[in-house]
């Protein structure tokens, strides 16, 4: 084995951090201070707690099926393999909105990278939104996104995780088809979304992992995603 390098690919959680129109705000609120539980116990040690009220797509995190198919497996069902394993990731850079991502874009950028696209793979792509216009106006509403064509093509090629920088993995706002989500269905298979620093991955095979929380009947889950790069 050799040595390997950690890329956190995560952003931040925090109150007033960028989520996608229809999901809860975060907020966080304090559940009690070191005073407060020194006083509440008598003991010379206090605990410092928050609470988060959280969606279930705040910041990076996956989505189950069940968020938007009906009677579709919820985060704990979907298959564990979908959340780590083999991952590449490609240059989508200059695709920008209004423009989605097609076919032909993917078949360039996969062969632009080096890499082979296999069956089983997590197949990640840097758009640049998040290093470009990351918390603001221009991240939020205004990105490229996948076809329903591109989609059905990365499912059909074996992917089993779609991942992007971006806060949906559909060309926002004009698709309201949201064709990436509904392949998805179509497949049964997850995308990963909000993920950040691909900068630092971009055009590499390495070993991904963005584990969920088991959420019971969860529609999806927060996650911490990594890349393992073997250097």
């Amino acid at each position: 084995m050799g040595s390997w390098k950690l890329v956190d690919l995560s952003q931040d959680i925090y109150q007033g951090m960028p989520l996608y129109g229809i999901h809860q705000p975060t907020f966080i609120m304090t559940n009690q201070t070191h005073e407060e539980s020194k006083a509440a116990t008598g003991s010379d040690l206090g605990f410092y707690a928050r609470n988060l009220l959280l969606s279930e797509h705040a910041g990076t995190h996956s989505d189950a099926v069940l968020e938007f198919l009906p009677g579709g497996k919820d985060i704990i069902e979907m298959p564990i393999e979908y959340f780590y394993g083999s991952a590449i990731c490609v240059d989508l850079s200059h695709k920008r909105y209004p423009e989605y991502i097609e076919i032909a874009d993917l078949e360039e950028a996969i062969s632009k990278s080096g890499q082979e696209l296999k069956k089983g793979d997590i197949f990640l792509m840097y758009t640049g939104l998040y290093n470009r216009e990351y918390p603001g106006e221009g991240y939020k509403n205004y990105y490229t996104g996948v076809s329903y064509e591109a989609a059905k093509w990365l499912a059909e090629n074996g992917v089993v995780n779609i991942g992007v920088d971006a806060p949906a993995i559909d060309q926002t706002p004009d698709d309201l088809t949201f064709a990436g989500h509904k392949v998805c269905g179509e497949y049964g298979i997850t995308n990963t979304e909000n993920l950040a620093n691909l900068d630092k991955v971009v055009n590499k095979r390495f070993l991904y992992i963005g584990l969920p929380m088991k959420i019971r009947g969860g529609t999806g889950s927060p996650i911490r995603a990594v890349a393992l790069l073997d250097e």
